[in-house]
């Protein structure tokens, strides 16, 4: 090799050589639909921090938004179409494309008992064939949903209540003879305000985020179902990084799943706060607590029944009680 062709190549070693160290770091975009200083933002927003801490030259996470950048119920269909790669969500919100996903609030199971007896992986599954995304990780375990209203309750009969509502519950709040409706999160308050609703249904943790505390009089107890927050992925995206880059994104997943430990004395600390604000909790006799999470129990996986009943008797066997 002559002179001239050894400078050409050395040349075009030293372009080619930053291309392929930046090309080996890759930067996945996410939204997240909850607000930045809101309960359920709060685990992603350390898995992020974590992953952009760790993983430079790896792995990055660009976060272009919450609920203003892409509404909760059309975030779904962002991740499936590759417009986000990674979504700080609920499977709550795109039940329209993976309706089983309800599922994955009506079990009592945690994620640690789900991933060994297979629950994550069939859930996981479905999600890849129907919404082409993957179930990364559940960002909340062992935090309960709640009835909270402005008219005091004293049964199971809430006859004449109407409920802000979201699909994964609804069922059971016609099973109260209560009605329910759906109204956005950011539009909740003002539906109080005008008497639209009489109440909501919402975890034990979050309401002081959005204001609603103002307007609300009663919590219910006992509490129904398990409050699921998840990070979904693109599969194409998932699919495209290397070994290197999904061990590590594994290994971040373990570490986010651990803090859910801490979920139900952050739950307990939140009912103080809301006993403080002057939310009074509604203790149900034994009995009838006892029916109300019977009740919700059933009517959710009746629910379920009828909109997937191929695949029903798997997810009773995987996430059921």
């Amino acid at each position: 090799m002559n002179n001239k062709s050894k400078k050409l190549l050395c040349g075009s070693l030293l372009v080619l050589t930053p291309m392929m160290t930046q090309a080996a770091e890759v930067t996945l975009k996410a939204v997240s639909a909850f607000g930045p200083d809101t309960y359920f933002n709060q685990r992603f927003a350390q898995f992020v921090e974590k992953v952009n801490a760790e993983g430079k030259g790896l792995v990055q996470i660009n976060l272009v938004g919450g609920p203003e950048a892409i509404p909760p119920f059309e975030i779904g269909n962002a991740v499936r179409a590759g417009i986000v790669d990674i979504a700080n969500t609920t499977g709550v919100f795109h039940a329209n494309m993976v309706p089983e996903t309800l599922a994955m609030t009506l079990t009592n199971k945690s994620m640690a008992e789900l991933r060994e007896n297979g629950g994550h992986a069939l859930m996981d599954q479905l999600h890849r064939d129907k919404a082409n995304m993957l179930w990364l990780a559940r960002l909340s375990d062992g935090i309960q949903y709640h009835v909270y209203t402005n008219k005091e309750v004293d049964s199971t009969n809430f006859s004449g209540l109407k409920l802000r509502s979201v699909p994964v519950y609804r069922p059971f709040f016609q099973a109260l003879d209560a009605t329910p409706l759906q109204v956005a999160p950011g539009e909740v308050l003002t539906a109080l305000e005008r008497g639209v609703v009489d109440g909501y249904g919402w975890p034990a943790t979050g309401i002081f985020d959005l204001g609603w505390q103002e307007k609300t009089a009663y919590r219910v107890e006992p509490g129904f179902y398990n409050v699921e927050i998840s990070l979904f992925m693109n599969q194409d995206s998932w699919s495209k990084l290397d070994d290197e880059q999904r061990a590590f994104l594994n290994k971040q997943v373990a570490w986010v799943e651990s803090l859910n430990a801490k979920a139900a004395q952050n739950a307990e600390l939140e009912k103080q706060k809301q006993a403080e604000a002057g939310i009074q909790a509604i203790e149900l006799s034994p009995e009838q607590g006892k029916r109300f999470q019977q009740l919700s129990q059933q009517a959710g996986w009746q629910a379920l029944e009828q909109i997937s009943p191929k695949q029903v008797g798997d997810l009773k066997a995987h996430f059921g009680s």
